[in-house]
Order: C-alpha cells, then structure tokens, then sequence
C-alpha cells in the first residue's frame, strides 16, 4: 500500500511497462499490474502510463498501490505438493509463480494460505503474515521448502540456517558458457536505486557464497547449472549470476530476458519466469536430528524448454 518509485536500469530498457513492474513489484501479478496501468496509477517520467508503452533508461516510474491488506489470513483449498510430513515439519514442492506469503496486493492464493488449509497450526514464530516459514523462495521459482509445525521447530530449522547446516541447490539455466567449479563470493544488499532490487554492488551489503557444481554446455549461448548456496540472501542466486555476466534465462529483474543471439533461442523466449528450481534440499531433523535430504525433479515448464534445447542439439551432432 502507497506508492512505489523506481528508476529504469539500462538492462531493462525496451521492456514492456508492465513487464517491468512485475519484476520489480513482484507480489503484483500482471494482471494487477495492467489494472493499476489502466485507473491512471502508474505514472511515467510525470505523466500517466499507456498500457503498450515500453520503458527507457534512467525513466522515473511511480506506481500508488491502494489495495490494503486484508487483515484476516484464511485457509484456501490451493493445490499443495508435500513431498514429506510429520508432526514437526512439512517439505513442499512450491510452484513457479506461487507467493509464500501475504503481502500488500497479495492477501490470498499464497503457500501461507494453502498450508493453513492443510494443517490447524504452524509455528508463530515468523509473525502473523508468515506462520511456518522458516525460509523462502521467489515467487517465480519453483522447488523445495521446508516449513515448522510448532515454535520449536522453527527454532531449531532457523538455527540450521543461520549456521549454514542447511544445503540447498538449485537448477538454472543460464547466458553464456560458464564453467563448473567456480566459487562466486560476493556481498550483496538493497540496490540504492530499486529497492525492489538487490546488488553484488551495494554499500551496505552482507556475505553471500555460490557455487557451481556442475555445468552443462547446451551450445554456445546456454549452460544449464547446479548451483548450491551457503548463504540465503534475498535474489543471492540471480543476482550473483547477473554479477558475473552470465543471468538465469527469463529472469526480468536481472537482465535475463534482454539477450540476443543469432537466430534467437524459441525454446526461451516465451519462458514466462526465471529457469531457476530449488531442486535439493537437506536439513538435520528438528526432532531428533537424523539427516532429512529430499530431490525434485524440473517441473513440466522448465522440463519443456530442456527437451527443445536437448532436440535442438542433437538435430545439429
């Protein structure tokens, strides 16, 4: 709720408006995004917003988010993935484009609301608008999470994570051949410009570690990556592969949907969010402390684009 300025990036530059906005405000969905647009919400260098305008440069964008937050969480019967469940955790296989919890403009449709469906009670500990998230993921990639029935629980998972017990790994694809085995170790905080944003540039910034464990070459213009992180940070994983030229594929927010090459890529272009999936997941059990590590396969979107590059190549052996 209120209003919201950014300032274009020169990556973005030729963006849709309201593609953009949904990157850099994203509990908005686009729909949300072109409603505001059409109320005469959304302000451009000072003057009303066309819905088909296409943003610039250093452009100032206003957007005024009136929607309150509806006070009240309810239960949804939403479709939930659990991969594993007992009486002290829940592991879930989150969809792409699925916010974890309420915030402005998303009071309902979030995991939040589909896990107070599922159970009577989570843990409190992470606040009214987050009860059972001991952690989370973006609302455009997919993958695993784990969540705590009961405070202790949580305390026990949140301490796993703040001493780096927790591993994780992720599947992205991404621009450019990169090479398996590198280590990129760089701080990240709020980009000063888009606080919507994160950055490997910001001032004040804290320690962030991936590592790409394997590396797929698919052709000149695409690797497919393991990558494991040993710190959380908000975006860490797209903003350090933007960090080193090489950005996840369909990412909006970090210039990954503004390469081009030869005879562009059809299997990407029409990607509708970042080819990033959090596809490993192990923790010690909050319980009694025996190792918990669980796998998900790409979902059918992603697994989609991986068959066309895959054909692709082999047409060309």
């Amino acid at each position: 709720m209120g209003r919201h300025t950014f300032l274009v990036p020169e990556d973005s530059e030729g963006i849709r408006l309201d593609r953009f906005l949904v990157s850099v405000l994203p509990e908005q969905s686009r729909s949300q995004i072109q409603r505001l647009i059409r109320q005469g919400h959304v302000d451009v260098a000072g003057h009303a917003a066309r819905q088909n305008l296409s943003v610039k440069r250093g452009q100032r964008i206003s957007v005024l988010i009136q929607a309150p937050l509806d006070p009240e969480m309810k239960p949804e019967a939403l479709p939930l993935t659990i991969v594993y469940e007992d009486r002290d955790v829940i592991v879930v296989d989150k969809p792409a484009g699925m916010v974890v919890h309420p915030a402005a403009g998303h009071a309902t449709g979030t995991l939040v609301n589909a896990l107070l469906h599922h159970v009577e009670d989570l843990s409190g500990i992470g606040g009214e608008r987050r009860p059972g998230i001991v952690h989370r993921l973006d609302r455009g990639t997919s993958g695993l999470m784990v969540v705590a029935k009961h405070d202790a629980a949580h305390e026990e998972l949140a301490r796993q994570f703040r001493e780096r017990e927790v591993e994780k790994e992720y599947i992205g694809l991404v621009w450019g051949e990169v090479q398996a085995g590198r280590r990129i170790d760089a701080p990240i905080g709020r980009d000063p410009v888009n606080r919507k944003r994160m950055s490997a540039r910001a001032r004040r910034s804290r320690e962030a570690v991936t590592r790409i464990v394997r590396a797929e070459h698919l052709n000149p213009a695409l690797t497919l990556v393991r990558m494991a992180i040993h710190t959380g940070r908000t975006h860490q994983i797209r903003v350090h592969a933007s960090a080193i030229g090489h950005p996840i594929v369909g990412d909006p927010l970090y210039g990954g949907i503004r390469r081009r090459v030869a005879g562009d890529i059809k299997a990407v272009m029409h990607l509708e969010r970042p080819f990033l999936h959090a596809a490993m997941l192990a923790f010690k059990h909050p319980a009694d402390g025996r190792r918990m590590e669980f796998a998900s396969p790409l979902p059918e979107d992603l697994q989609r684009v991986l068959n066309e590059l895959n054909a692709k190549r082999h047409r060309t052996d």
